[in-house]
């Protein structure tokens, strides 16, 4: 080992071999429950032990920890109360998650850690958010982010540390190389000599570790930490060896013998052992001994009373309560009574800018925002108004700025990101789906986070310029879906979601941005999401629809008004939640229903309506329910071709069909 850069006194160096030993003694009752069957899993830390507890021990209870699965001694030196700890690992209502998620996929926030979840490097965006808030608060921490060496190959991987680097974010990422990834060997995962050279491409500080050596993990972190503070990040790749499987039931069969031979030599606990009898600290064997035998004496009656704790008891309406936080309203007084008239992407424009003169909570990210206003002019202005902290241009990246936008909301700031098209989301769809909306229902606190994304065809963009990726975000709960057909709503909806303190989805139509004018008061008026409005009143027949199907259906419904037909247009607006109350409504009314939606038939969002309706309202129908949409295809680039593509080209014989039925 080498000799600790700063002065360390007896009492500091025992209370560093408990904190190393107690999640190893840990860690082998665990697997005791293990073959006993009373834990379901357990993922392996021995051998590393030495970078989870030299990094907390380096590190001020302020700073933010995002450990993974093999960093149970992170835990224990941050002093997690080890009863709610151990519920947690069995499964138990006391636990962080109250039982709604496994093993170390949980965050302590009042401790300032920040889980994993299995989709590795996930978090390390994450880590830029909340390092981005210590740096706009001038608050002096730094957000410590850990990664295995197979994560490394992972894009969202590239994507943190690119933008620490650009934005020179007081984060540090170190990456634990214990040889493999799961049982491929880090000689098939990467072709570099040490992943530490990445940290030359980053452009960023990069620092090579023994990370079986405490002490040079804690200096290497100090020293992480003070150039975090002052000039950016740094990598660290701390070399270790883990002793066990990927997790027990994987084995070890594929580790030749000889490096288990190799590395039970530099085993973190025994060498910090012999330290401290090389320095005096400790006697011999029995000393060590006595410190074992009070470490079990520390956790056991806390782990034996979590092995008797209870099971989590199902309760629909709890579960489904965790999903949002509630919503309170802003009161706000509006402080200009006058009208103008706006265009779509105006009233968008004006909401933004209302929201960001209120409350400097609000940041904006994502690709050309800041000089040069966004590719449809959203955020022109901006930057000269509220300062480029505030209106961040980011690298061409998706998940990086959505992990990011999580990270400052854990910080108590409103993140908004837009993305460029609402195509490139998909880029982003890890962290939305399994970030984002899974992180309240979890353990997570609100996230106020909003997602603008501007979508639909119709302006000859083609294939990837051009979707409707709306309904792909239905079936995941914990996210609240907006799509605005008209000034008003474009107006009043984006600055409810921007209030909002759950996550929220604010799709745009392309088409709609300057061609469609209304006039609108200047100051913004909150409402609850989810409430959809009945648009037009009629009696024959009702269309169902959002975003641009609205257009769609007013034209056709001003045509057959003039034949006799009066047509109800019910608009959605939100997709999640639903407004199912006001469609029932409609359809009891009328006994006839055309859904009309621009993505493709299949799976499409009005593909759940139908089911809704038929189970909710089928005494009520006179006709088979209708459905109107673009075909199962891409979007095509040729202007006549994409007319034949889109929904309103069959709407006329789709409605006729329904009205003699």
């Amino acid at each position: 080992m080498i000799e600790p850069q700063q002065q360390i006194t007896e009492s500091e160096a025992l209370t560093l071999y408990k904190n190393l030993l107690l999640p190893r003694r840990i860690e082998e009752r665990m697997l005791k429950l293990l073959r006993q069957n009373k834990i379901s899993k357990w993922f392996s830390g021995m051998g590393q032990e030495a970078i989870s507890v030299g990094v907390t021990s380096a590190l001020s209870a302020e700073d933010y920890l995002l450990p993974m699965h093999r960093n149970l001694g992170l835990f224990t030196t941050r002093g997690v109360d080890l009863y709610t700890l151990f519920c947690q690992l069995l499964g138990k209502a006391d636990g962080f998650t109250g039982g709604r998620d496994r093993s170390f996929h949980f965050g302590v926030p009042e401790k300032r850690i920040v889980g994993m979840i299995s989709h590795l490097a996930a978090t390390m965006p994450v880590a830029d958010g909340l390092a981005l808030a210590s740096k706009l608060r001038e608050e002096n921490f730094v957000a410590a982010s850990f990664c295995g060496d197979g994560g490394t190959s992972e894009g969202e991987f590239h994507e943190a540390l690119n933008l620490a680097a650009v934005w020179e974010l007081p984060a540090i990422f170190i990456i634990e190389n214990n040889g493999y990834g799961l049982s491929t060997p880090t000689s098939e995962q990467y072709a570099c000599d040490d992943l530490v050279d990445r940290a030359q491409g980053y452009g960023m500080r990069g620092v090579k570790i023994d990370g079986n050596d405490i002490f040079a993990v804690m200096d290497a972190v100090s020293e992480a930490k003070d150039h975090a503070l002052n000039e950016g990040p740094t990598f660290i790749e701390a070399k270790t060896f883990r002793m066990r499987g990927h997790e027990e039931a994987s084995g070890t069969f594929y580790v030749p013998d000889e490096k288990f031979e190799k590395w039970k030599e530099k085993d973190p606990i025994d060498r910090f052992a012999r330290w401290l009898k090389s320095e005096g600290i400790v006697s011999g064997d029995d000393e060590l001994d006595k410190i074992q035998d009070e470490i079990d004496d520390h956790f056991l009656p806390e782990l034996d009373r979590a092995l008797e704790a209870k099971n989590p008891v199902f309760n629909q309406d709890t579960e489904e309560d965790r999903l949002f936080s509630p919503v309170t309203l802003p009161e706000k007084t509006a402080k200009d009574d006058t009208s103008s008239e706006k265009r779509f992407v105006d009233a968008i424009q004006f909401s933004l800018r209302q929201a960001f003169e209120e409350d400097d909570g609000f940041i904006i990210m994502g690709q050309d925002i800041a000089e040069y206003g966004g590719v449809f002019k959203i955020t022109e202005g901006f930057l000269e108004q509220f300062g480029k902290d505030r209106i961040r241009n980011t690298p061409i990246i998706e998940a990086g700025a959505l992990g990011s936008a999580l990270g400052l909301a854990l910080e108590g700031f409103k993140p908004v990101v837009e993305m460029q098209f609402a195509d490139f989301i998909s880029c982003g769809f890890n962290q939305i789906i399994n970030n984002i909306a899974k992180g309240q229902y979890r353990w997570m606190p609100p996230l106020n986070i909003t997602i603008r994304a501007p979508h639909g065809a119709g302006v000859g963009a083609g294939p990837f310029h051009s979707e409707s990726p709306e309904g792909w975000f239905m079936q995941h709960p914990g996210l609240k879906i907006v799509v605005p057909s008209s000034v008003k709503d474009a107006q009043n909806l984006l600055y409810s979601a921007l209030y909002d303190p759950n996550p929220v989805l604010f799709f745009e139509h392309k088409k709609l941005y300057r061609s469609i004018r209304d006039t609108t008061p200047n100051h913004c008026i909150p409402e609850e999401l989810g409430k959809a409005k009945v648009v037009r009143k009629g009696t024959d027949a009702t269309i169902i629809t959002y975003g641009m199907g609205v257009h769609w259906a007013q034209e056709i419904a001003n045509e057959h008004s003039s034949r006799g037909t009066n047509l109800e247009i019910v608009d959605l607006r939100c997709l999640a939640p639903l407004d199912l109350e006001t469609v029932k409504q409609s359809v009891a009314k009328t006994n006839k229903v055309l859904l009309l939606q621009e993505p493709s038939t299949t799976l499409g969002p009005m593909s759940e309506l139908s089911s809704l309706i038929s189970e909710e309202c089928f005494k009520e129908l006179d006709a088979p329910i209708m459905r109107c949409s673009s075909l199962d295809m891409p979007v095509p680039f040729s202007p006549d071709l994409e007319k034949h593509y889109l929904a309103d080209s069959r709407l006329q014989d789709t409605l006729e069909k329904l009205l003699a039925y």
